[in-house]
Formats: C-alpha cells, sequence, structure tokens
C-alpha cells in the first residue's frame, strides 16, 4: 500500500450514507463502494435514475429526513449496517433561517434528523462484527465553529452535532459503536457552487486557508473511510476538521 494513496478494504461491510446522491454523499459513497463495501445511498427523489451521479452499484433508497417513518422504513429496510453517515443535509438561507418556521427546519433536517436515523440504525449497528467496531459518522462544518450570519439555523445544528457526536459516543460505546465525525470546509459540490464560482465571495476564504486551496469530496471521504476504519478503532466522540487549515487561522 502507498501511502501516498491509501486504500481502505471494507469487503463484506454494509454501508448507509444518507444524501449519497451528489457532493461529499456521493465522494464518500463511492470511495466506500470502491473499496468493496454493499453500500445503500438514501435521495429524495424516486430514483437513482433523477440524479447526475454515478450511482451504478449503489442501492438507491427515496428518504425525506423530515419524515419520520420515511427513517424507519429506510433502517427497515437493511438487513445488517456496519456503518452510518448522516451526510444528507442542507441550509435554507434563501428562504431565511430567521424565520423561526425555517429556523426549525434547518435543526429538523440537519440535527434531528441525523439524531433520528442513528436512533433508529442503532440495533443494526449493535450486531456488527466489523473490525474496529461499528461507526456512525456525522458530517459537520465550519458553522460548527463559526458563527455564519445567514445560516443561524444550519449553524446551530451542525455546532449541535458536534456534541451529538460527543454524547452518543459515550452512551453507545458500550455497543460497540464509535461516533466521530467530519467537519468540512469549504469543498467543491453542488451547494456551494455558486459561492466558489463567485472570486469576491470565495476569494477571502480562500487566502484564510493555509493551504490555499478548496477541498473534494473524495478528501473529505478519506477522513471517513479512516474513521470507520480498524486503524481508528480507538477514536471515539472526535470532530475531525477537513479544510486545509482554515479553522486553525486566527
Amino acid at each position: 500500500m502507498s501511502w501516498a494513496n491509501p486504500r481502505f478494504d471494507y469487503h463484506g461491510a454494509s454501508v448507509l450514507v444518507t444524501g449519497g446522491t451528489s457532493g461529499i454523499g456521493a465522494g464518500i459513497a463511492t470511495a466506500y463502494r470502491d473499496a468493496g463495501a454493499e453500500v445503500t445511498v438514501t435521495g429524495t427523489r424516486p430514483g437513482a435514475g433523477d440524479y447526475a451521479a454515478d450511482l451504478t452499484g449503489l442501492r438507491y433508497l427515496q428518504l425525506r429526513l423530515e419524515d419520520d417513518a420515511g427513517i424507519g422504513r429506510v433502517a427497515a429496510a437493511l438487513p445488517r449496517l456496519d456503518i452510518l453517515v448522516n451526510n444528507a443535509g442542507g441550509n435554507f438561507a434563501s428562504a431565511n433561517e430567521y424565520e423561526p418556521a425555517v429556523f426549525e427546519r434547518a435543526l429538523r433536517v440537519n440535527l434531528t434528523g441525523a439524531y433520528r436515523m442513528a436512533h433508529a440504525c442503532r440495533g443494526l449497528l449493535a450486531q456488527s462484527s466489523l473490525a474496529g467496531g461499528a461507526s456512525i459518522i456525522g458530517i459537520a462544518s465550519m458553522t460548527s465553529f463559526f458563527g455564519v450570519e445567514v445560516v443561524p439555523g444550519y449553524g446551530a445544528a451542525k455546532g449541535g452535532l458536534v456534541q451529538l457526536t460527543k454524547t452518543l459516543a459515550v452512551a453507545w460505546a458500550r455497543d460497540r459503536i464509535r461516533v466521530n465525525a467530519v467537519a468540512a470546509g469549504m469543498i467543491h459540490s453542488r451547494m456551494t457552487e455558486a459561492y466558489l464560482g463567485t472570486p469576491a465571495m470565495s476569494e477571502p476564504a480562500r487566502l484564510r486557508t493555509p493551504l490555499l486551496r478548496f477541498g473534494t469530496p473524495a478528501e473529505i471521504a478519506g477522513a471517513v473511510l479512516f474513521l470507520t476504519s480498524a486503524a481508528a478503532g480507538f477514536i471515539t466522540g472526535q470532530t475531525l476538521p477537513v479544510d486545509g487549515g482554515f479553522s486553525i487561522m486566527g
């Protein structure tokens, strides 16, 4: 194995990636697929063919995180599970997150939905025999640490996700379930396309980043696959920034 291009072997592992149809989620799902795992992804559209991403070899289930019954149906459709990646979510800046109803929706999608999915999958994860233990991964963001004026609900949810990661790591360790998060920096994706494509907006963030560039979904996927591997078997309750150094700048 070349450490310049590390490879993980997930043959025999069962993985669920919510929101695994585009951007960071698709990058994570395809990385697990390429590493040999059996991967299920969720999306809001009726079928996998409704997405531009190459979802070949991935099982698709429709899900809206605001649908509690839908979360239960997804969990019930899985015969077994070793790894849950709570990736689905998004901000509602265009709808004004300062409106209480929109604020609450941001919390429900990005925090409550992640908890409900973890809760629904706990029994399956507790039965995992994966080396290093079963894992839940949350996808946090820079808004977990910094105030971003236009997304109060999204930021509150992502900050809450970091604390939820710690709490579940303590509570579910007895089930051999490790719980960690990856805090994504500015990553090229559909959600950030307009922002990153406007230098007047994005250039200050790039210049604040020590590596002087923005990241890719594959770079988030690499961190996720590490955290769920046996190499990280003694790591739980942690949030790993994958941000090119953005969060260390004063």
